[in-house]
């Protein structure tokens, strides 16, 4: 045997004695008492640095790592009462609680808890001890206040955990960290020390590590008796310690609400067990671990009945908070008076506005409270009910929030529900002071008597003074009985002898908080809201619309009120809001509506009906059930209007307008008439009635005053109205007054115009403000006025007026004539100029193609492809009337040959010395009288040099030489 090996074995044989040689190959390297070992611990040492291995953690097992660090120094913290630390690794806690979202979604662990709980009751334990709390400094009180506000908001949370921990405080290792980490290293380190050192000294660094002390013991290659007698009692001792650290981490893994395997394995990655030395090249024992299966069925019954017990407690908590909503809320019924209502609905409305208030759950009480009111009649329920509606505006947070459709169905009811008393004849009328104090709590207590204030205000001051002493000695007195009587009894007694007091006008007056005008005004901006937020392409948008005969219905009602109680500026704003949700609705449509939403609140959806009462045979045999339906005994579902059928009644919708306008000129505001003025117009131009609108407009002077309005919306509407007008003056036939109204604003830019769009430009320099302020200011989209349609139009107008003049200035040029060619519509040329510039035109696909190719035949005197063109556009069908499409088609194919009669004239007169009026009767397809009228208006306005000769009826054309 070599020296080095020998070296090794004496070592070995010195620490014979021993019950391992893993601590004797230690013991023999770390003395240095030969070289062999030294050199041979060197080498290992070297080898082992170089195959250290990187210890990898889960993200759960560092979660659960820093968990226990936090608590460990906040404990600390509280055993020297330093709050700072306390604060601020309570701080660092809930970062680190906010990061393991994952960890906590499984579970809080129930070291977390125990430190809730622990921490709550001694922060209350210092703050309790006055005298203590007035010897710290000033930082130490500071952090203590603060945690105690930090706890307050923090344990909100967990408050069903904590309060399931103090019912059942069970023990465990994590119990009590410090000291059962302590004891139970002391009790390995007994047991240990009685069979092997190199044990207890693993045992110490970690106990879990068991396996890997077992490895060492087949380290010597002789059979002697020692070597196999330290095999077993090494097995046995380290048997014994795997049991007790398999039930420490048992006991830790419950704490934290982990595996104990997965602690296991990352405890054994930790290196404190590694080998060392010759130790780590010889054979190492493989220990096998068998683990049990479970029977799947088992598995998934436990997993239900743990679904099924959490889903009781769920519903046990839930059933607890809301009992508990429900009695904070609603007040008992029981001995329930008016007066008490009132106080508790002054308590809540002084809540609105204050931070940390939840304004659905303020929401919610008042409702409830509004339902309690209904017995004790509307001087008592009205005004609940105004603060249920202004609650209701209260859950618009921001601007553009707006409201849901629910909330404003149920906001309209309330307001319904004001309208139905305000008509039985009931009044509303503003709160005086001291109703106002009456409602928000202040001014019911003071009515009650000196005492009961006194007593408040000590109360309030929380100081046990005089004024707590007197208040509590002197007692509430009837003085009419000498009976003692309570707070409550005494302000609904003094209640009663106020209205007993009343006079019968001032009886039937309510005071209210808030204005009826302005809740109605917030109610139909929020319905104009609802519908820009909208999808215009989905059903939900289509619903929405029924509402808005609601909302008239509302104004309407609400006008009548204010009529009769002479509040005239009101009134007219309840009339120009229903003037602005009428004016835009054509009669043909606007009926059919109106039947639609009458339906709708009379049966409901129409896919809701059974199909057996949809049908168009009458129903004989109603009462015999087994032969018809028994959905089909009362027929199919009718209105009663229905019966007189005819024509839409014109008239009616006309002077509605008239009336409502006709009010707010002479009782509104300025811009409330200037709008309202606006839609007169429209709806006048709306129904083809141009000439009325057009006097409306030039006596207003709109188009003066219009620039200085100072209002983007007004602005807007007054685009939409001069669009609307040249619309009417096309439909009619009126090319230049169409042209004329038309032109400005079709010019570019129409989308935003009309509000119908917003420009999103890569150069677009608005700002992000000035954006939301133009989407705000978006027309909803049932309103929107087709720009297909207005393009058309537009263009057409342009066509018509622009082709002569193209075309006579054409002739000019050839002749030499100095005469200034006129510039009727720029766009016009812009489109013309760029579509004759193209090296191939395909077919007409859009409205500006049809137009361009059509004035091109038109400039050659082709005046049937021309009219094929444009009277066969698929955009009059989106003109609303009766026969609209075949009138339209009518008056263009008129005007076209008219038009290009005249182009026919300017562009070919030069060719011939005279011209035969039948044959232009012939080729333009027009009367003799047409033609003639043609022509000689182009003599007289000296556009063609020609003469009638009357006997043969023909024109005969002059050359005029320039001058």
């Amino acid at each position: 045997m070599s020296r080095f090996w020998a070296a090794g074995s004496s070592s070995d044989d010195s620490s014979s004695d021993d019950d391992s040689s893993y601590s004797s190959s230690d013991a023999s390297m770390d003395g240095g008492g030969n070289k062999g070992g030294n050199r041979w611990a060197e080498l290992s040492d070297e080898s082992s640095s170089d195959d250290e291995v990187r210890v990898v953690k889960s993200a759960k097992d560092r979660s659960l790592e820093a968990f226990q660090a936090h608590i460990s120094n906040i404990r600390n913290g509280m055993k020297i009462c330093d709050f700072n630390k306390i604060q601020s690794e309570f701080e660092d806690l809930l970062k680190a609680i906010d990061k393991a979202k994952k960890v906590m979604a499984a579970g809080v662990p129930r070291p977390l808890v125990k430190l809730f709980c622990d921490l709550d009751d001694y922060i209350k334990t210092q703050l309790a001890d006055k005298a203590a709390f007035k010897k710290l400094s000033a930082s130490n009180g500071r952090a203590l206040n603060r945690m105690k506000l930090t706890l307050r908001k923090h344990n909100k949370q967990y408050a069903t955990v904590m309060e399931e921990y103090r019912k059942n405080p069970i023990v465990s290792s994590s119990s009590s960290e410090a000291e059962s980490s302590d004891s139970d290293s002391d009790d390995s380190d007994k047991s240990s020390d009685s069979d092997s050192s190199s044990s207890s000294s693993d045992s110490d660094k970690k106990p879990t590590t068991a396996t890997k002390t077992k490895k060492p013991a087949a380290v010597s290659d002789s059979d002697s008796d020692s070597d196999s007698s330290s095999d077993s009692d090494s097995d046995s001792d380290s048997d014994d310690d795997s049991d007790d650290s398999g039930d420490d981490s048992d006991e830790e893994s419950e704490d934290w609400a982990s595996d104990s395997d997965s602690s296991s394995s990352s405890e054994s990655e930790g290196g404190f067990g590694e080998l060392k030395g010759r130790a780590k090249w010889l054979k190492k024992a493989v220990v096998t671990k068998t683990r049990e299966k479970k029977d799947k069925t088992e598995r998934a019954l436990e997993r239900q009945k743990a679904a099924e017990e959490a889903n009781k407690e769920k519903q046990l908590l839930a059933e607890e908070v809301g009992a508990a909503v429900t009695s904070k809320s609603i007040l008992p019924e029981v001995n329930l008076t008016a007066s008490i209502l009132e106080r508790k609905v002054g308590e809540v409305v002084s809540s609105r506005g204050r931070r940390g208030t939840d304004n659905r759950t303020l929401l919610r009480q008042l409702e409830g409270l509004s339902r309690l009111s209904l017995k004790f009649g509307p001087r008592v329920e009205i005004p609940i009910l105004m603060h249920v509606v202004t609650a209701q505006f209260d859950l618009q947070r921001t601007l553009d929030d707006y409201m849901e459709t629910p909330v404003w169905k149920s906001c309209a009811e309330y307001l319904n529900r004001i309208e139905t008393v305000l008509e039985e004849g009931w009044t509303l009328g503003p709160a005086i002071a001291d109703e106002t104090d009456a409602m928000l709590g202040g001014g019911a207590n003071a009515a009650v008597g000196t005492a009961a204030g006194m007593k408040q205000a000590a109360k309030a001051a929380g100081d046990a003074g005089a004024l707590d002493a007197v208040a509590a000695d002197e007692k509430l007195v009837n003085p009419h009985t000498g009976e003692v009587e309570t707070e409550d009894e005494r302000a609904e007694r003094v209640r009663l002898e106020k209205e007993a007091a009343m006079t019968p006008e001032e009886l039937k007056t309510i005071p209210v908080m808030g204005s009826l005008s302005l809740s109605l005004s917030r109610l139909e901006e929020e319905y104009t809201k609802s519908l820009q937020r909208t999808s215009p392409h989905t059903s939900e948008y289509v619903a929405r619309l029924r509402d808005e005969s609601k909302l008239v219905n509302l104004l309407s009602r609400a006008q009548t009120y204010f009529v009769g109680v002479d509040s005239a500026q009101e009134a007219a704003l309840m009339a120009q809001l229903r003037v602005e949700h009428l004016y835009y609705r054509h009669d043909s449509i606007a009926q059919q509506v109106d039947k639609a939403a009458q339906f709708y609140a009379q049966y409901g959806e129409a896919d809701m009906l059974h199909p057996a009462c949809i049908t168009d045979t009458e129903v004989t045999n109603a009462t015999d059930f087994t032969v018809s339906h028994p959905a089909a005994s009362a027929g199919k579902p009718s209105l009663a209007e229905d019966s007189t059928e005819g024509e839409p009644d014109s008239g009616a919708s006309e002077q509605l307008i008239t009336e409502l306008c006709t009010y707010v000129y002479q009782h509104g505001m300025d811009r409330g008439k200037t709008r309202a003025m606006i839609c007169h117009i429209y709806h006048h131009a709306l129904h083809d009635r141009f000439l009325e609108a057009r006097d409306l407009l030039l006596m207003s002077h709109l188009q003066d005053t219009i620039a200085n309005a100072g209002d983007v919306s007004t602005m807007i509407m007054f685009n939409r109205m001069m669009v609307n007008l040249g619309l009417a003056a096309f439909r009619l036939g009126r090319i230049w007054d169409a042209h004329q109204c038309l032109g400005e604003i079709c010019s570019g830019r129409v989308r935003e115009l009309l509000a119908q769009g917003v420009s999103t430009g890569r150069f677009s320099d608005k700002s992000a403000e000035q954006e939301k302020a133009e989407k705000r200011r978006q027309v909803p989209y049932h309103q929107h006025i087709n720009l297909d349609l207005l393009e058309a139009c537009h263009l057409i107008s342009a066509m018509l007026l622009e082709v002569p003049n193209m075309a006579a200035a054409l002739v000019d040029g050839d002749t030499g004539t100095t005469r200034r060619a006129r510039l009727i519509s720029r766009t016009f040329r812009k489109h013309h100029d760029i579509y004759d510039r193209q090296v191939f035109t395909g077919p007409p696909e859009q409205t500006r193609d049809f137009v361009m190719r059509a004035s091109k035949a038109l400039m050659k005197g082709d005046w049937k492809t021309c009219s094929d063109l444009l009277v066969n556009l698929d955009v009059w069908k989106l003109v609303p009337g009766d026969n609209a499409e075949e009138q339209i088609g009518t008056m263009l194919t008129k005007k076209i040959k008219l038009e290009g009669l005249r182009t026919y004239l300017f562009a070919f007169s030069s060719q011939y010395d005279s011209l035969s009026l039948s044959q232009l009767c012939g080729m333009f397809d027009m009367t003799k009288n047409e033609v003639h009228s043609v022509v000689s208006k182009m003599m007289i306005n000296r556009e063609l040099h020609a003469s009638w000769d009357q006997p043969t009826e023909t024109i005969v054309l002059r050359r005029v030489e320039p001058s």
